[in-house]
């Protein structure tokens, strides 16, 4: 009978110990949004060139460029305030992302703006294949940081490498492929 006793005080603390690591692995567990938006990224004759996929994180908004048939080189890689890209100068897009109304430039005192991305280097087969975190910025509406706003945002490359410090582009030149950040 002790036996029978035992055993099934071991086992149900071995449950109420399952139990318990479970529910402490949920509540340590961030819940992290579902909320996702892809891009065609467009170049200066208005063709696909590739793809931009942004997605909420814990740490910030991951960014997944995927992209061909670019000049190879280092280039400036931008958030643009509004959600559009008219071909074949993307000024459509309007200026950098800039909710806090800094200046340009990581190395700028007064800088940077929510929209700086730091230069990628596309390969001598002219492709992007690249992932990043901007903590700056967010896909939640309503948040002074969302891309998501009323007019959206854009992704847009240009075609130098960003100084990181001349207000308000980084000398960068134009802009050669654009892509529009809307939400459903």
């Amino acid at each position: 009978m002790m036996k029978k006793y035992t055993a099934g005080l071991i086992l149900s603390g071995i449950f109420v110990f399952i139990g318990g690591c479970q529910m402490n692995m949920e509540q340590a567990m961030p819940v992290l949004s579902e909320k996702s938006v892809e891009s065609v990224l467009l170049n200066a004759e208005g063709q696909s060139v590739g793809t931009a996929l942004m997605k909420e994180t814990a740490e910030g908004v991951s960014i997944h460029l995927q992209a061909k048939n670019i000049e190879p080189g280092e280039k400036a890689v931008h958030i643009h305030e509004k959600g559009s890209c008219v071909p074949p100068d993307f000024e459509s897009a309007g200026g950098h992302f800039n909710p806090e109304k800094k200046q340009h430039g990581f190395n700028n005192p007064k800088g940077f703006h929510a929209g700086d991305l730091s230069n990628l280097e596309v390969d001598a087969d002219g492709t992007i294949n690249l992932s990043l975190t901007v903590k700056a910025v967010t896909l939640e509406k309503g948040s002074p940081h969302s891309l998501l706003d009323e007019d959206g945002s854009a992704i847009v490359i240009h075609e130098k490498a960003d100084d990181y410090h001349t207000d308000p582009a980084g000398n960068a030149g134009k802009r050669i492929v654009c892509g529009e950040i809307k939400g459903s």
